[in-house]
């Protein structure tokens, strides 16, 4: 274990998730500027950390560490992570990642790290730093609202579920969409409780008080551990001399004008969603920055995924780009009014730091949760959708125009920079909390 004169050792092991690896190296930059106290290493699938900027880990004294999964016949190692994947070989990938459990163990061997902080889908992580002695931090990326129902069938069975409005039983999103089977469902269940119940006292997660205050509260009680918000743990938005041209168009726009539109890195919109999609965008009146994103192999030109003379009718109303913007800039410019989104946790949580009400269009897993939970909050609409749970034009169109252009937007702009106010304003205090905790869990037991 540390002495006080060595650094601190710190190994963080995400899910093989770019949603999830982001928030771990994000948490692993605030952590190495304290670079005296913490040595930070980050481990995870060859293909996963070619997709981290050395550069920026080397700045940050981060070193990534590879984790050697197995090749399998569906799963060569160029798709050891979750991105691109269809949802079928998740399963198979979660098998990769138990096959690397001695690995692992190498590496812990090797490194000797003083804390491990663990995502939730690798007990066998735990339990190999358990039998070294080395104390396990779980980080919950995803919002706490989600976990709820779980924890409430394990700790507190034959009792009420005390949060109905997030019972999604009969949801449409039980009918499409990427699914998983009862048996996998219930075995990622069964790997998130052990994970929490071998784990420390005390259990990140990336979200806050004024967002999820009841849920985590409920966690915490339900669980006997402290929950500690570290929210926002986002990227920051780096100085650049240059202005993209992306922020020159929306310099031409009014304020709160126009929306942006983006699913995230790992959604793929199906051709009938897209299309309606666009119809509503369009129905809407509104100005728009639209990210476009094709499965691996799909071969697609943006005239051809869009309904026949969208781009001409739209003119310079609309703008669309293929694969990838600078979202984080986007979201902070002055003409954004509100983003159209998938509610994937991480683009939640960047939207309540800008200040950016949210018109929800939920596709798969946790997603409708996330949307429920953020129009609670008081900073989304959800688009209406036909009861199979596709995407209507009129739901969008409808929904758009109660955020952007009618008096109701002002309030959910207003709840919306309250909350990213608040999450600016606590984001060094928590940070300083969290070393505190690392700190005193590294420390040797037998320390007076």
């Amino acid at each position: 274990m540390a002495t006080q004169k060595q650094a601190i050792k710190i190994l963080m092991l995400p899910w093989l998730a770019h949603g999830h690896i982001t928030p771990f190296f994000e948490l692993a930059k605030r952590l190495a500027k304290h670079r005296t106290i913490f040595q930070i290493y980050v481990c995870s699938s060859l293909v996963n950390l070619q997709a981290i900027d050395p550069n920026l880990a080397r700045t940050h004294s981060i070193e990534l560490v590879e984790l050697h999964l197995p090749s399998l016949p569906d799963l060569p190692p160029h798709m050891h992570t979750t991105k691109g994947i269809p949802l079928h070989l998740e399963p198979t990938l979660m098998k990769a990642f138990d096959m690397a459990a001695k690995d692992f163990e190498l590496l812990l061997d090797r490194l000797e790290p003083d804390l491990l902080v663990s995502d939730l889908f690798q007990p066998w992580a735990v339990q190999a730093a358990a039998a070294r002695n080395i104390p396990v931090v779980n980080f919950v990326v995803t919002g706490v609202a989600i976990l709820t129902r779980l924890v409430h069938a394990f700790c507190n069975s034959g009792r009420e579920f005390p949060f109905p409005e997030i019972d999604f039983s009969g949801h449409w999103s039980s009918k499409r969409g990427r699914k998983v089977s009862d048996e996998v469902g219930r075995d990622w269940a069964l790997r998130v409780l052990k994970c929490l119940r071998m784990s420390s006292d005390v259990v990140l997660v990336n979200t806050s008080p004024e967002f999820e205050g009841k849920y985590i509260d409920f966690l915490a009680s339900s669980l006997n551990k402290k929950i500690l918000p570290i929210a926002p743990v986002v990227p920051q938005i780096k100085p650049n001399g240059k202005k993209p041209e992306i922020l020159k168009w929306l310099d031409k726009k009014s304020p709160k004008s126009t929306v942006y539109v983006s699913f995230g890195s790992e959604y793929y919109l199906m051709n009938q969603d897209r299309e309606e999609l666009a119809h509503g965008l369009e129905q809407s009146h509104v100005n728009f920055i639209w990210v476009i994103r094709f499965p691996k192999g799909e071969r697609l030109t943006i005239e051809e995924a869009l309904p026949e003379g969208f781009m001409k009718r739209v003119g310079d109303k609309g703008l669309i780009m293929e694969g990838w913007a600078p979202q984080l800039e986007i979201l902070n410019h002055s003409s954004i009014g509100a983003f159209v989104c998938h509610c994937g946790w991480n683009s939640v949580v960047e939207s309540m730091v800008f200040g950016v009400p949210i018109v929800a269009l939920p596709m798969q897993l946790d997603q409708p949760c996330h949307a429920k939970v953020a129009n609670l909050a008081g900073v989304c609409v959800e688009a209406e959708r036909d009861d199979e749970g596709n995407v209507k034009r009129e739901g969008v169109a409808k929904a758009i125009k109660e955020v952007v252009s009618e008096e109701s937007g002002e309030a959910l702009r207003g709840k919306a920079r309250e909350i990213g106010e608040a999450l600016r304003k606590r984001e060094e205090g928590i940070v300083d909390e969290v070393v505190r905790e690392f700190c005193s869990l590294s420390q040797p037991k037998n320390d007076d």
